[in-house]
This record gives C-alpha cells, structure tokens and sequence, in this order.
C-alpha cells in the first residue's frame, strides 16, 4: 500500500494523506499491483531503452521510438515468459 503510516526519526507515527475509506477496498489494492508493473517498464525503458531523452522531433516519430522500446522490453521478457509456461 501506498499509505505512509511508518515511524519517522522522530519516533512519532506519520499520517499519510490516503486514508482507510480508499484502501479499505480491494481495487485499491489491484490498482497498486497495476501501477507497480507499469513503473517497471517506464523504469526499463528509460534505464535501458532510449525513453530518457528523446533523439527525435515530432509526435509520430517520438511515439515511434517509444513503440520501438516497448517492443525491446516485450523481446526481453520472452525467454521468462516461455520458461514460466513449461514450469
């Protein structure tokens, strides 16, 4: 969960901003696991992909480039994809 409830230095508990009413249901939590494997691939594709500056100028050959490192990350998972099938 996204919620900050730990202890600070201080050793006074923090209040996070996103309260029981929100986390309290179980899209919440599906959301979460959603937006952590989104993360994953933006954080590939800008660590080693080509999404952290851009070579290229214009909407359709940026969206391009982009198309281009989503299909890189897709060819990367393949192998633990088709390991995962014969397990």
């Amino acid at each position: 969960m996204t919620q900050n409830n730990g202890i600070g230095k201080t050793g006074k508990r923090r209040r996070s901003a996103i309260d029981e009413r929100t986390t309290r249901h179980q899209g919440y939590g599906v959301s979460q696991s959603h937006r952590a494997m989104i993360e994953c691939i933006f954080g590939w594709g800008k660590q080693h992909g080509t999404m952290r500056k851009t070579k290229h100028r214009g909407i359709c050959r940026v969206a391009g480039d982009f198309m281009l490192n989503l299909i890189a990350y897709n060819l990367v998972r393949i192998p633990k994809n088709a390991a995962a099938l014969i397990a």
